[in-house]
């Protein structure tokens, strides 16, 4: 799943073309997130590992909820 996918019109060669911007993974999203939290607290490998063991957990319970 993606976050934050959206379109646009964008003028290319005097032609108005719609163009699609796919977003990021949803997962790097949370990951994100999370690393703000442990960045303080940890290492920097231990940090992003953390904060995508919680954005796994994340996205798990989303499906439960889907």
């Amino acid at each position: 799943m993606k976050a934050f996918p959206h379109t646009y019109d964008q003028i290319i060669d005097g032609h108005v073309a719609t163009c699609t911007n796919y977003g990021m993974d949803l997962r790097d999203w949370f990951a994100g997130l999370a690393l703000q939290t442990f960045l303080d607290k940890y290492y920097p490998d231990t940090s992003v590992k953390k904060s995508y063991e919680v954005a796994d957990a994340m996205m798990k319970a989303r499906e439960k909820h889907d």
